[in-house]
């Protein structure tokens, strides 16, 4: 007996055969309801996600099913557009510092809020920024404002785009997938449990929404680079942020100029509020804030190497494949979570990208950095990952002046970067070993192939980091390799470093207002204020930041 019309939402768990079968969601959707098929009029599919347990692999689906009624229409997400009028040169003014997911999403928000955000970002536009990357992957030469860190859409943009968040009480992660949606990204975001942009996709998605922001009266200019912040005492004792000073740089478009501007002055904007929305590599940012006396906190951050498998080995592991069995085609690349503590002390896999690539991602010539990357479809030959080990702030203590000095995790940072670019040989190459080497502290006498276009040089990689994170990563590896049986092999290969998942400096900010405790109108955000960690929970940030503006 069907009963009464009536919307129901329901958790079932398919076959892959059943998962391309969508008749059959029909009958699935009637056995659990207790239903007849032939009442079931529309089923919906709201989220999928993989159940890899164990064998064989199964889908979860999550669906909304109209019982003897139609469902109604769907959301039209990409119809997404702003609910208020255009800004206007007369409207309060916000300066928001870098055009990552952090600032071009606290730009759109503030656009609903009638406030007039004005972007100003060191690097090029993602599509200019897209040629900068061809000097760093065949020549091993950095430009360094513009880079896998440095541009339109901040470091995301070139790292996959992955879309996954823990952080889901800090804002609506849904409302985040629906402005990418309505800007290009695909559809897909909306339903997969992991969801991924690529990085083919992601800096179209980028550019959609930067012309979002001018045409509804925000300003985005690129080659702004922010060398001074206009600080002025207030009667209260307190600092007020009232603007910034950015020097322009020379391959700047002429669209990107302020009236009157010129490379040679130093360029005043001026602002009620300013939204800090650098990222976790603008160092000079910090150094900037520190000269001037705004407070900086030290943090604990995250430092190791990233380690390449073939993709055809992890899928076997994931998949529990046969040593001849191929993954079907109705499951992605698959992907994996490590994670364990020992000695106080986290030990974890970082931006796993399945199908992906090792980038270089260095911000200067004289340092060697890694990251991961893939493509929407993710088909390359590889598997990566960071495998990383929290570094405490007393950890990095040795690499500042002083037991006080702040910038300390940076210097930490920069010191271990600089040893790679040393053992690596210059012009980007990376220091490599083979895993199975890594654990026995001997040179690699060959090196697997690899995906890390700019190449390699065999190293001790533990000579290189110190006693304490590879003593952890090898702890580290001991257990993961229980967790996936053979995931030390002779084809693991280990590049070294990741040394930027996070900032090591904190920009404090207070819990109510979100400004600077001692400088009202400056409003740290994103990951380079330490208070986000990826793409999603950076865009809530700032949407976040924005209201409190407002």
């Amino acid at each position: 007996m069907s009963g009464a019309a009536r919307i129901e939402v329901i958790d079932v768990v398919v076959s892959l055969a059943q998962f391309e079968d969508k008749d059959s969601w029909l009958k699935i959707a009637g056995r659990k309801l207790k239903c007849h098929p032939s009442s079931i009029e529309e089923v919906r599919l709201i989220k999928q996600s993989i159940d890899a347990r164990k064998s064989p692999v199964k889908m979860q689906l999550r669906l909304e099913v109209g019982v003897c009624m139609p469902l109604p229409p769907e959301e039209e997400v990409t119809k997404w557009k702003f609910t208020a009028e255009p800004v206007t040169d007369e409207s309060p003014r916000a300066i928001i510092v870098g055009a990552g997911p952090c600032g071009l999403f606290a730009a759109l928000e503030l656009l609903q809020l009638g406030i007039k955000p004005i972007i100003l970002e060191r690097g090029k536009d993602a599509s200019s920024r897209r040629f900068d990357l061809a000097p760093i992957m065949r020549e091993g030469r950095v430009i360094e404002e513009s880079n896998y860190c440095f541009g339109e859409g901040g470091a995301g943009t070139f790292s996959d785009g992955k879309l996954y968040t823990r952080a889901k009480k800090r804002g609506s992660v849904a409302l985040i997938y629906q402005i990418l949606v309505a800007h290009g990204a695909p559809e897909n975001i909306l339903t997969e449990a992991h969801p991924h942009i690529g990085s083919n996709l992601l800096p179209k998605v980028v550019m959609a929404i930067r012309e979002s922001i001018r045409a509804q009266g925000g300003e985005v200019h690129f080659g702004q680079k922010v060398v001074d912040f206009v600080l002025k005492s207030q009667n209260n004792g307190q600092q007020r942020c009232t603007g910034v000073k950015t020097q322009l740089r020379a391959d700047a478009k002429e669209e990107d100029y302020a009236n009157g501007q010129t490379h040679e002055e130093l360029y005043l904007w001026e602002a009620d509020s300013v939204i800090l929305a650098t990222g976790h590599s603008a160092r000079d940012i910090y150094y900037l804030l520190n000269d001037k006396g705004v407070a900086l906190e030290k943090k604990s951050f995250a430092m190791g190497v990233r380690i390449e498998h073939p993709q055809a080995f992890i899928d076997k592991l994931q998949y529990h494949l046969k040593s001849d069995e191929k993954r079907s085609s109705v499951l992605p690349a698959s992907r994996y979570s490590l994670a364990t503590k020992l000695d106080n002390r986290g030990i974890h896999s970082f931006c796993m990208c399945p199908g992906g690539f090792v980038v270089p991602a260095a911000t200067e010539n004289d340092e060697v950095v890694v990251n991961g990357m893939s493509l929407s479809r993710r088909d390359s030959y590889f598997a990566n990952s960071g495998m990383v080990v929290t570094v405490l702030p007393e950890d990095t203590t040795p690499y500042g002046d002083g037991p006080d000095d702040v910038l300390a995790g940076i210097k930490m940072q920069k010191q271990v970067e600089r040893n790679a670019s040393i053992a690596g040989g210059g012009k980007q190459k990376a220091p490599a070993q083979r895993l199975v080497d890594f654990m026995e502290g001997k040179v690699s006498e060959t090196l697997p192939k690899t995906s890390y276009f700019p190449g390699l040089t065999s190293c001790d990689l533990n000579e290189l980091i110190t006693t304490k994170i590879s003593g952890l990563l090898k702890e580290g590896f001991k257990k993961f390799n229980q967790q996936m049986r053979g995931y030390i092999c002779e084809d693991a290969l280990l590049i070294g470093f990741e040394t930027r998942t996070s900032s090591p400096v904190k920009i404090p900010r207070d819990p109510i207002t979100l400004e600077h405790p001692e400088v009202r109108g400056l409003y740290p955000a994103g990951e380079g204020a330490g208070f986000a960690g990826g793409i999603i929970s950076a865009a809530m940030d700032g949407i976040n930041i924005a209201h409190k503006i407002n």
